[in-house]
Formats: structure tokens, sequence, C-alpha cells
């Protein structure tokens, strides 16, 4: 929010480009000394590109707030930092979430079913996520844990399938949010199928590459099963494998570094004087004046009591 308060895409780049040069530099800093954990990849779950309509979703202040085009002008600015300007190799992979009419109260996300007219899905909701993907090439996209139209997001023919690889021609890979498959079979949440591996077949065929998972395990660990039984074909697990794969090629896990050329980007970048400054410019930019009563601009000699930890 207080990114977006800004209203400065050059400086939503540069904020990018300062994240993604630290990434690189903490990601092989690791690789070189044999750890392999998370928060040590490439692959960032960010921007979040959701509509911010309702006060009660905890997750509203991630997010560049309630305008379609703001959002997805910042967005595209982002990612492209995120992601960086080299043909063959992506610096990193950026991500646009939580795909899509995802924003409401935080209690119920697992079990909301929205109702949005395509009208409001078009003119609202689904924007930033369209220029993400042609305008910013983003690499990847999250599915949100609520339905849309009495459609799982993650297991929505119309938004992964029509809409996001025909329509828009996104060519990356789909993650569902930590847990949405376990909302197609909970008794508490959509329960639209009955057990996990219906839940797993659903997702893979409906266009879901990559089940985030949570402390019950992966759903997608019933794809065996679900293989087994005829739910899916061979082709399709392969298909989301394939896709997985191409964003590893291109973030250069097959290369030599030397071939990669933001592999010798020094951990002196990380917390460095510049990228310090650029958070203390980005901070100042971010202050919005709602009222002026006349007290600003502070008169000579006015004396100003600065109370509390900040």
């Amino acid at each position: 929010i207080g990114l977006a308060a800004t209203f400065n895409k050059e400086l939503m780049g540069d904020i990018a480009t300062s994240i993604s040069d630290e990434a690189r530099a903490k990601h092989h800093y690791y690789e070189d000394n044999d750890v392999v954990f998370r928060y040590t990849g490439l692959t960032f779950w960010s921007p979040n590109v959701n509509i911010f309509r309702d006060p009660r979703w905890g997750r509203g202040q991630e997010t560049y707030g309630e305008d379609p085009y703001l959002t997805g002008s910042l967005a595209v600015e982002f990612i492209q930092g995120l992601q960086g300007d080299n043909k063959r190799h992506l610096k990193t992979s950026a991500m646009a979430k939580h795909f899509a009419v995802h924003s409401g109260p935080e209690k119920s996300r697992h079990s909301d079913n929205y109702a949005a007219s395509l009208k409001d899905m078009h003119e609202t909701y689904l924007p930033a996520f369209k220029m993400a993907v042609e305008d910013a090439n983003v690499e990847s996209i999250m599915c949100a844990y609520n339905r849309v139209n009495d459609h799982p997001a993650c297991g929505s023919e119309y938004l992964l399938k029509d809409l996001l690889r025909g329509q828009w021609g996104f060519d990356g890979h789909v993650v569902s949010d930590c847990g949405a498959l376990d909302d197609f079979y909970a008794e508490s949440a959509h329960h639209i199928v009955r057990a996990p591996a219906q839940a797993a077949a659903l997702a893979l065929k409906t266009g879901t590459d990559l089940d985030c998972g949570t402390g019950r395990l992966s759903t997608f660990t019933n794809l065996h099963f679900a293989l087994q039984r005829g739910l899916v074909t061979q082709a399709q697990v392969d298909n989301a494998v394939i896709n997985l794969f191409k964003t590893r090629v291109k973030l250069g896990m097959f290369d030599a570094k030397a071939d990669v050329p933001y592999a010798n980007i020094p951990m002196s970048v990380v917390g460095s004087e510049g990228h310090q400054q650029l958070a203390l410019e980005a901070a100042e930019q971010s202050l919005v004046l709602l009222k002026n009563d006349g007290i600003l601009p502070l008169k000579a000699n006015t004396k100003v009591a600065v109370i509390g930890p900040n």
C-alpha cells in the first residue's frame, strides 16, 4: 500500500531490481556453501496484485490498493525488475497472485464462493493479472483459495485454461495457494469432491502445475493414485513437469555459472548503502498527506514532540 502511494513506476522498478540483486547474491552464496533450504531459491511469490476491496482481508497491506490500472502498472515494473532483462535467463521468477477475485474476509477464504459478473471481473479483478502476463511476461501465477462463480480458482477451466493460457497466452507455471487443493475435498471448505486423488486430478487437468501443500502434506502426492485410476493421463502429468522445468532452465539451474549473467553478483550488494538509501527514498515517497489544516509547512521555531519507538 505504501509503495502504491508513491505513484512512481520507475521507483518500483529500482526497488525490484535491488531485491533481485540481493536474491541472486544470497542464492549463489547458499549454493556455494551447500545450503539448500526454503527461502534460498530464486522463485519469488510476489507481487500480490489482488484488488483490496474488503478491510477484513488480512493480506490487504501487501496489495497496491483498489485501482486496477495503478495496480497493473506498478506490478509490471516490479515484475520486470525481479525477472531482469536478459533474453535467455531469468534473474528471478516472479509470481502474480492470487488468481482471481481474492480479497474477502480472512476467516472464510477457504470456503467462500465469490459471484462476480464478467463485467466486474474484466474491469476490476483481472486487468492487473492481464498486464502482468501480456506486458511483463510474468513467469508464474498463483491461483487463489476461493471459488469464483462456483468453481475453485485452482480448478477453474475458465480462469486457468480459457483466459490465462488461451486468451492471454501465458506460458509459465501455475502454483496453488498453500493448502488450496485440500479445500477441494475438506468438509469445512469447498467440499466439491470426496477424496484427495479427485482433487489432485481436477487441479492438474484444469491447469494447476504445482501444489503448495500444508501440514497434511501435498494433495499432489495422490497423483500416482489418480493416474492408476485413470483420473489423469501421463501426458497431463508430463505437461505440468515440463512447465516447472522450463522455469528452472530459464533460471540457469542447469548451466555453468559462467554462462548465467546474474551468477556473479557479490554479497556486498546485500544491505548496501545504495539499497538502504533506496529504502529511505521509498519510505519518504510513500507518505501521503490526507489533510492539512494549516499546520504544514511548519513555521520557524515551532516545537514538535516526537514520541514512540519509530
